[in-house]
């Protein structure tokens, strides 16, 4: 069949990858958003999916919006059957959803009904829920909940983060949503309704949702701190200003007042309302980061100072 791809970050480059291996169908082109400034030097760069299309001589489209109407002239001239769709990053309109004759299928990092919209990885690790996966379905006008075509699952383990999650299910994934356009293809596969109870929704994480307030419990927070590993990155403040932490350690010990700090040897305890954390990699402002034990150490921390 005739494939026009649509994906922007690195959890795309698998699926792509895989339907440009597979032999069976060809990729006529590629839909990506728009170059972006990056990086303090500001320079402008190709997205992921953008770079391994240029490298294997398909034609890149990029528009601002997806219902432009010189975007739409051409996805119509390149008459695709399918057009498969990972991580794209913008809302597709019924204009072009119409255009393909199969429709768009797209691979999405939940089980469905289960955490619809922009950041499921990351809900479903907040949420503490145990096993996540990945589904391909047919994209409606209503946000993540056309008919489904299959599923695959993954265990959450209980040190995985946001990042380390996300990674193998773009691999898994990139498994399912191959095997789905040869399904389309063969005419096998048939998509069915998503059952209307257990719907939720996660939308996007903002920085200011990436704040830990020590005031919760333990378990919340080494949940949240995971979830938001490595983007937007977790913070809280402390003497006023931002300071990032990575992964804790949750222990089962008596601990100090909620977010009081506690400087040991070998390491660096905060307090929450129910157990003590042990922090991993902190950053403070503008300095690398580092070792929590490394950063006490040249840091000053004067008995019943807090993390914000």
């Amino acid at each position: 069949m005739r494939l026009v791809f649509a994906g922007t970050p690195e959890p795309a480059v698998p699926a792509l990858r895989a339907l440009l291996a597979s032999g069976r169908h060809e990729v006529v082109a590629v839909v990506t958003r728009p170059d972006a400034q990056t990086g303090r030097g500001r320079k402008v760069l190709r997205s992921p999916v953008g770079t391994l299309a240029d490298e294997h001589g398909i034609e890149v489209l990029t528009p601002a919006r997806a219902g432009d109407p010189a975007f739409l002239t051409r996805l119509r001239e390149l008459a695709p059957d399918v057009c498969p769709v990972v991580a794209y990053g913008a809302l597709l309109p019924q204009s072009a959803l119409d255009i393909p004759a199969q429709g768009w299928v797209n691979l999405h990092f939940s089980l469905l009904p289960a955490w619809r919209g922009a950041a499921p990885v990351q809900a479903a690790i907040r949420a503490g829920d145990e096993i996540t996966g990945a589904s391909t379905f047919r994209i409606v006008k209503e946000l993540d909940a056309g008919p489904v075509y299959g599923v695959v699952t993954e265990k959450i383990g209980p040190a995985d983060t946001a990042g380390a999650l996300l990674d193998r299910l773009s691999r898994s994934g990139a498994d399912l949503l191959q095997s789905t356009v040869d399904g389309i293809e063969d005419g096998t596969l048939r998509a069915l309704d998503q059952p209307g109870e257990g719907v939720s929704y996660a939308p996007k994480v903002s920085v200011e949702d990436a704040r830990v307030s020590f005031a919760g419990p333990a378990a919340g927070i080494d949940r949240l701190i995971r979830s938001v590993t490595p983007d937007p990155g977790a913070w809280a403040e402390f003497r006023g200003e931002r300071f990032k932490l990575g992964p804790v350690t949750v222990l089962d010990e008596p601990g100090p007042p909620p977010g009081e700090l506690v400087v040991e040897r070998k390491r660096v305890l905060v307090g929450t309302a129910t157990k003590p954390v042990r922090l991993g990699e902190v950053q403070a402002p503008g300095k690398k980061r580092m070792a929590a034990t490394d950063w006490a150490r040249g840091t000053r921390i004067d008995e019943g100072e807090r993390l914000r």
